[in-house]
């Protein structure tokens, strides 16, 4: 753990060496950034970034997640950790209120000559999500495959954004139409935003 907060402490003393306020700025600027290690613990968070998930420093990038998007961002931080740049997207965090924060994450691998050492990103987009109900029969898989649903996305869509195959997928689906005691997918997304099962 250590060695990964020395690393970052490199990392912030080259930008001091390339000259100018680097570091200042990108602890002033109004768009929350971070530093995660190599082992996905968050090194540095700059004041917007404290202000939309609190002082989360040395703790797993999971932890800030919501449940449902954990595996999504361990996933995207193990490609970035073997050098795959654009794993940008969306996801839901949560915030120091407990409160459900939709965002798109743009992040890049941090380098030691060719070797990744971590992660630096922004957040944007940032808007509040109400914390939709969880309705009782469904799995925390089958609430993500219902909000991509809800979204729009085709079954093709919802296997490649979560990394699943085609019948995984289809799997979910029947189980959320027999949980929610619908016969079609778009019964299923009226009745979840009826009864607000998803954020709109």
């Amino acid at each position: 753990m250590l060695v990964g907060f020395a690393r970052t402490v490199g990392f912030v003393s080259r930008l001091k060496e390339i000259g100018g306020d680097v570091l200042g700025a990108l602890e002033r600027v109004n768009v929350p950034s971070y530093v995660v290690d190599e082992y996905g613990i968050i090194r540095w968070l700059n004041r917007a970034a404290l202000r939309l998930v609190g002082d989360v420093r040395g703790r797993q990038v999971t932890s800030v997640v919501a449940p449902e998007e954990t595996r999504r961002a361990r996933e995207a931080f193990a490609k970035h950790m073997v050098g795959e740049e654009d794993v940008d997207g969306s996801i839901i965090l949560i915030d120091e209120d407990g409160d459900r924060v939709s965002v798109e994450v743009s992040s890049v691998c941090l380098y030691s000559g060719h070797r990744v050492i971590g992660v630096f990103g922004q957040l944007s987009d940032v808007e509040e999500e109400s914390e939709p109900p969880v309705h009782p029969h469904l799995t925390p898989r089958q609430s993500e495959v219902l909000r991509l649903l809800e979204h729009g996305r085709s079954t093709e869509q919802i296997a490649r954004e979560l990394h699943l195959s085609l019948e995984t997928v289809r799997n979910h689906v029947r189980g959320v139409l027999r949980a929610l005691g619908v016969h079609s997918r778009l019964e299923a997304v009226a009745m979840a935003r009826r009864d607000h099962l998803v954020a709109s």
